[in-house]
């Protein structure tokens, strides 16, 4: 990793010096930040880390005042100004020229309506009054500047045709558009690969380096930070509960919520698989080929999303398909559902008589067979439909490949269902918006338990959590797996979930397997470059392995 040494002096004026701040909402008993202190100067980057819930986004989002019906008490003050006592005109125009903000999620913090150009250039048009040639050649120079190659292309793009990566980095790029002092980045990796995590948070960190902004790091994970923050702050319940150098907090946690947040990464919760076991899933020369025409004459190319591979899940095992975006993961699971017309494989799903060849069903049958073969999908907030309650979108399954059930058997398997993902009664009629993501991916657990399929695909069952509530999820998913014998396919860029839940690993590189093997093999003793390089990039090894 390149040298990233703060270019502030140890002695030098705090840009942002924060005291005593205390966040309160109308109707809470208690304040979600209570007495939060810290200091950050110029070329410095400050970490907070913590739990869901423990307030850290709270403490970043109070620095510009962004929370509606906010009370705050205390002192925070950016380049000697007292911003609790600045009028509204004043705080608009430290937000965006004082004060850059990076949220947490790039495709719903952009605009999917508009353009990336009109997007960067909305801050420049408001706060620097650019207009025409001028505000173009700005977008385009600050693109360039996030390193975005081809940047005229990007300008008239829109975030749906952008990766996770350019979507964070344009996030960056109109944070930057007013050239800020202080630089507030909102779990800026989430939900992005290990190794575009890395190239974030290098960027971030050189960003503050060269350019001399003090930088605010939020984020769960504290093992990540660790070679990008000069100093970290561990903040739980709202409080700041520990402080110290990332290596000195790392290696001597002295708060339980810090050695919390460490445990998360050293979980290992795969039931052990037995001696004998039946095969649940057999897949032969699965597959995916795209044809594409450049023009209505022009010369059809092959585009292989996968290469041919095979591999078998036993009952009670799983196995974890891991490899950054791009690299054929979820189009192995997609292909295997047959949810790819492109996409061509042999899939034989269970044992004795109760064996299909999954790939030879069509119409019905198909539809039947799926039941046995459930999917739970990324996106818990995306993943369920808002319209209706939980107790529609459990019993849905039922109404399809069940029908000849009563209204209340069905209602009786709802909430045996809902109770075993740790759901009371008391869900039934509430709608998806009210529970948190954790609840929302228990639910979505629970649509698929409901059917009893013999394997599940987990399609990034955690990536949308933060580590905490994530851990919370695969303890659910190693119980269920225990209690009914149940086959995961976990389909994850987090090495830190392969760890915590699979008992064997194939590692996918442009849509090719380049290593496979039992987990406690591959992350000890790595054969392919590449997956040195991603166990690397999740801190599982030195950086120059």
């Amino acid at each position: 990793m390149p040298d990233m040494t703060p270019s502030s002096e140890p002695n030098s004026e705090p840009l942002l010096d924060v005291a005593g701040l205390q966040v309160r909402y109308p109707g809470h008993d208690h304040p979600a930040v209570h007495e939060v202190a810290f200091t950050l100067r110029p070329g410095e980057t400050l970490a907070l880390v913590g739990a869901s819930g423990s307030g850290k986004s709270v403490t970043a989002r109070a620095m510009l005042q962004l929370d509606p019906g906010a009370q705050y008490a205390g002192s925070i003050r950016f380049a000697g100004e007292e911003l609790l006592q600045v009028g509204e005109r004043r705080l608009r125009q430290i937000r965006g020229e004082g004060i850059g903000m990076v949220f947490q999620e790039p495709l719903s913090a952009l605009n999917p309506l508009h353009t990336v150009g009109q997007q960067i250039g909305e801050t420049l048009v408001l706060h620097r009054g650019l207009a025409g040639g001028a505000l173009r050649d700005a977008v385009v120079a600050l693109l360039h500047k996030v390193h975005l190659a081809d940047a005229e292309r990007f300008v008239g793009a829109y975030p749906h045709q952008l990766s996770g990566g350019q979507r964070q980095r344009v996030l960056i790029a109109m944070a930057m558009a007013c050239a800020p002092r202080l630089l507030i980045a909102d779990e800026p990796t989430t939900a992005l690969d290990a190794h575009l995590r890395v190239q974030i948070l290098q960027f971030l960190k050189g960003l503050a380096v060269s350019e001399g902004l003090a930088l605010l790091l939020i984020s769960h994970d504290l093992a990540l930070v660790r070679g990008f923050a000069d100093r970290v702050a561990v903040m739980s319940e709202g409080r700041i509960v520990e402080t110290g150098a990332p290596a000195t907090v790392l290696a001597a946690p002295s708060h339980p919520a810090t050695r919390a947040l460490l445990a998360v990464r050293e979980a290992r919760l795969a039931p052990p698989l037995a001696l004998e076991h039946d095969v649940s899933l057999r897949v032969s020369n699965v597959s995916c080929v795209y044809r594409q025409r450049a023009s209505v004459f022009g010369k059809v190319r092959t585009i292989t999303a996968l290469a041919p591979a095979d591999f078998e899940l036993a009952r009670g095992e799983t196995l974890g398909i891991v490899g950054e975006s791009g690299s054929g993961k979820t189009t192995l699971a997609l292909s295997i559902l047959r949810l790819v017309r492109e996409a061509s494989c042999e899939i034989s799903l269970g044992q004795g008589e109760h064996q299909v060849r999954f790939d030879a069903l069509a119409g019905a049958r198909l539809r039947a067979a799926r039941s046995r073969m459930q999917l739970v999908l990324q996106d818990p907030f995306s993943a369920l439909s808002p319209r209706m309650t939980v107790a529609e979108i459990v019993e849905e399954g039922l109404l399809v490949h069940k029908p000849e059930l009563s209204a209340a058997a069905r209602h009786a398997r709802v909430i045996a269902v809902l109770a075993e993902v740790g759901l009371g009664t008391e869900v039934l009629n509430r709608y998806p918006h009210a529970f948190s993501g954790g609840q929302r991916q228990r639910i979505a657990i629970a649509r698929a338990l409901i059917l009893h399929p013999e394997v599940l695909i987990l399609d990034e069952p955690t990536s949308a959590l933060d580590a905490h509530i994530g851990l919370q999820v695969l303890k659910l998913l190693a119980e269920l797996q225990r209690n009914h014998g149940l086959s995961y396919l976990l389909i994850t860029h987090d090495l830190t979930v392969i760890r915590a839940l699979a008992h064997n690993v194939m590692v996918l590189q442009h849509g090719e397997v380049v290593e496979r093997g039992s987990v406690e093999t591959v992350f000890s003793s790595p054969e392919h470059a590449y997956t040195r390089q991603l166990l690397a990039a999740s801190s599982y090894l030195p950086a120059a392995a």
